[in-house]
């Protein structure tokens, strides 16, 4: 029987809270922290793997809940 999860991956919240600001500005892609988590997990994996891997993550949110957080406020 397949496995479902192959693998589980801590990310801090500010490193999420980082990459959803570096999406944002370097990428104009305007996500939120969950998407942020996941760009530094895929990011991780895409590292370990090396520069012949693709590795794909889904955006799951958007950033307009976070407008009135620390996350985009200048």
């Amino acid at each position: 029987m397949p496995r479902e999860v192959d693998e589980i991956l801590a990310v801090t919240t500010e490193e999420a809270k980082g990459m959803a600001q570096r999406l944002a500005t370097e990428e104009a892609i305007f996500a939120g922290t969950s998407t942020g988590a996941n760009v530094v997990a895929a990011v991780r994996v895409a590292t370990r793997l090396g520069a012949d891997a693709t590795v794909a993550t889904i955006a799951v949110d958007s950033g307009l809940r976070y407008l009135s957080t620390d996350v985009f406020r200048p």
